[in-house]
């Protein structure tokens, strides 16, 4: 039987076992006298009842699959002397079926009760009972009652730890998502506010950082407000470089250890275990680029390689990161399956060349109407994806056909430095719109 044997469902039942064994043997020792040899069959009860005793008391029986079969070998052993002595021990079979039962393994207990209901049958016949259905049937029904009761207990047990370890695991994964919908929470409110305090605050300061430099052209040298002007200057940049500070400690993780490249290349090479090939490569000269670009590509690079690695079954992705003089271009291309990017049913939803889509009407960036399919991946679909690209002035195109795979880039363009602006101003907060 496999139900542990600690179970508390399971300690009762066996000692209710004991009970009525003890029970029973108490009956035929009381009924003795009605047999030929009394003291042989007291005897036997008592020998029986200490093997039963012996048993119960001890650990190893409940530890041990050998000790508890070398102990309802002995049980069973007295028992056979003594329903060979008197009738009244065929009714011991019984609760003797159940203890075969529980501690044997099936491949032994169903045997053990098998040759225990012909033993009772034999005794029946032995002690010159009268031949008539019931002496066969009482103990092969009793025995088949037992069996029943027994493996559909454990087919019951087995059932509850099904369902248990399916609530358990319910359970862990309601806590994972929660948990994963808090950090998701938590890197789109430091990329939010990174983008804020970039386009408010630290282009507010660089500004005035810049405005102060003009005015001091303009003053004379022994002007009052010359020194004023200084220190508003040094207060604008001291608060530009701790708002700088701001957005670096905003940067997602993904970013912290490196530039978007180096993020970008440890995204493939974390994806190649999913897909044959899987390859970056960078075109032109890498710049540096500010938070929200970094943060916009790396999110949109994170979507389309992941909805390409789920539906589009490729055996090919390649990204490139393109740096041009006015712009920064990242492609996202696959060899999968491919789909037609007009061809959306209203109301549905399907999987085709990497995208699980759903119903989205948008327009490109040309003003052109285009049918875009929505991503199915948490928030980061097609219309997210282009979200992020229009709300920093850059386009969003996606070109695909069945069987051809499917092609995403996203165009974002670089402000030029003004002429005065320092040269060694960090690209990285110097802005991020042109």
């Amino acid at each position: 039987m496999n139900v542990p044997r600690r179970s508390p469902v399971v300690a009762v039942l066996r000692l209710c076992l004991y009970v009525l064994l003890a029970g029973l043997l108490l009956l035929a020792a009381v009924r003795s006298g009605d047999t030929g040899h009394p003291t042989a069959v007291v005897l036997s009860v008592l020998v029986t009842g200490a093997v039963l005793v012996a048993g119960a008391v001890s650990p190893a029986v409940h530890r041990s699959r050998r000790a508890a079969a070398l102990w309802v070998a002995a049980l069973s052993a007295s028992w056979l002397v003594l329903v060979a002595l008197s009738p009244d021990g065929l009714w011991v079979a019984f609760p003797l079926y159940f203890l075969q039962l529980h501690l044997l393994p099936v491949r032994w207990s169903l045997p053990a009760v098998a040759l225990t209901a012909g033993a009772a049958v034999a005794s029946f016949v032995a002690h010159g009972a009268p031949l008539t259905p019931g002496a066969f049937i009482g103990p092969l029904l009793g025995a088949g009652v037992a069996v029943a009761t027994v493996l559909g207990y454990e087919a019951l047990y087995r059932e509850s730890e099904r369902r248990r370890e399916l609530i358990e695991e319910l359970i862990a994964t309601r806590a994972e998502l929660a948990e994963a919908e808090r950090a998701a929470g938590t890197l789109a409110e430091r990329e939010r506010l990174a983008r804020e305090i970039h386009d408010t605050l630290a282009q507010g300061l660089s500004s005035i950082q810049l405005l102060m430099r003009a005015a001091q052209r303009l003053l004379p040298p022994d002007s009052p407000a010359a020194p004023h002007v200084e220190q508003a200057r040094a207060t604008a940049q001291d608060n530009l470089a701790e708002a700088r500070r701001f957005v670096r400690a905003l940067t997602p993780p993904d970013l912290e250890r490196g530039s978007l490249a180096v993020a970008l290349e440890r995204l493939c090479r974390s994806a190649a275990v999913d897909t044959p090939t899987v390859r970056f490569s960078v075109s032109g000269t890498p710049a540096g680029l500010p938070t929200p670009y970094e943060v916009a590509l790396l999110r949109i690079a994170q979507s389309a390689l992941g909805n390409t690695l789920r539906h589009a079954h490729a055996d090919r992705v390649e990204i490139t990161l393109s740096f041009m003089d006015t712009s920064v271009t990242l492609d996202v291309v696959d060899d999968g399956t491919g789909f037609v990017p007009g061809d959306v049913r209203p109301d549905r939803g399907t999987a085709e060349g990497g995208i699980a889509v759903t119903d989205t009407v948008v327009t490109d960036a040309a003003g052109g109407g285009v049918t875009d399919r929505g991503v199915m991946d948490g928030g980061f679909g097609l219309p997210a994806m282009r979200s992020r690209a229009r709300s920093l002035g850059g386009t969003f195109t996606v070109e695909s056909a069945p069987g051809q795979g499917t092609a995403v880039a996203v165009t974002l363009p670089l402000s030029v430095p003004a002429a005065g602006e320092p040269a060694a101003m960090d690209r990285r907060t110097a802005g991020s719109r042109p």
